[in-house]
């Protein structure tokens, strides 16, 4: 059994829907509204628990307000297998929000007030040692505190954990977090923010990963969108394809490749064969709309 443990943000996504996403300045009617459960550390936890082989464990560390929606989110985390013990409602605190744009194209703009997200200190992740301790894999973002984060990666890896780091989204940080990443995963923004680098093509993949690589993490992958990823480990270096399918909405696509990616990380798939099964996860969730919603159960891979 793997224990696989996510720690990050939980938020309700306030979704509307348009032709194109308006310009700056500009206002437009939506063609709908939804409220979904999303975040990049509750997403990713989901795609985990839902990839996820019978009898692998999934715990999130998160915080959420004291409301009605966070019972609902919390809820249906463990109705998915989520195990309960590092989800935390805070007094006085309302859950994370997100207001989504979303394109006909499928491309989609995203503002994010973190409301109880940010009350996730070092302090608080104190209680939640042991999760850490006990982690075969820990994956966290960038969307709670970073020196949370930092902490997190730090006392996971030194009690023998495997750690990835979702740059997402794309903040610069201090160099001393990357010596606890095993594996980091940009997409082209975050590969630029990072590192200088514009990434564009092939090439331009490999410099940002080579300088990623001189940062501390063994294992660099740098999502490229419909195209797939490019891969920079000691087994392989190039790109992985992705698949050609038809996107609608394609909100939580990073955040189920990452998830689908640790789940098969954690069954000892190659590296590359990781690759692949997370970018079929994330052609499956980029034909749905929604967060959460959108994300695949491992049957349908």
């Amino acid at each position: 059994m793997s224990r696989l443990v996510i720690l990050g943000s939980a938020n309700a996504d306030h979704v509307m829907s348009f032709e194109y996403l308006p310009a700056p300045g500009q206002t437009l009617m939506s063609k709908d509204y939804r409220l979904e459960h999303g975040g990049k550390g509750a997403n990713q936890a989901v795609a985990c628990a839902r990839l996820r082989q019978p009898g692998n464990r999934v715990d999130f560390i998160c915080h959420l307000g004291a409301d009605g929606i966070a019972e609902q989110m919390s809820q249906s985390w463990c109705d998915d297998g989520i195990h309960p013990e590092g989800i935390t409602k805070v007094d006085g605190q309302s859950t994370g929000t997100a207001m989504i744009f979303v394109g006909a194209d499928g491309e989609n703009s995203i503002g994010v007030s973190l409301g109880a997200n940010a009350s996730l200190t070092t302090e608080a992740l104190a209680q939640h040692q042991m999760l850490l301790v006990d982690a075969d894999w820990l994956l966290v973002q960038l969307e709670t505190p970073t020196t949370t984060v930092a902490q997190a990666l730090k006392s996971a890896k030194k009690h023998g954990a495997n750690t990835l780091l979702n740059p997402a989204p794309a903040t610069v940080l201090g160099t001393e977090i990357y010596k606890w990443v095993d594996i980091i995963t940009p997409n082209e923004t975050e590969a630029e923010t990072i590192t200088g680098i514009e990434v564009t093509d092939e090439k331009t993949a490999k410099l940002a990963a080579q300088m990623l690589h001189q940062l501390g993490p063994d294992t660099v992958i740098i999502t490229l969108g419909s195209r797939g990823a490019y891969l920079s480990c000691q087994e392989f270096e190039g790109i992985v394809a992705g698949v050609d399918v038809k996107p609608v909405d394609t909100v939580a696509a990073g955040d189920t490749f990452n998830g689908a990616l640790m789940v098969a990380l954690s069954e000892n798939l190659p590296m590359r064969d990781a690759v692949e099964f997370a970018n079929h996860a994330a052609a499956i969730a980029v034909t749905r709309r929604g967060a959460q919603r959108s994300i695949p159960y491992r049957r349908e891979l």
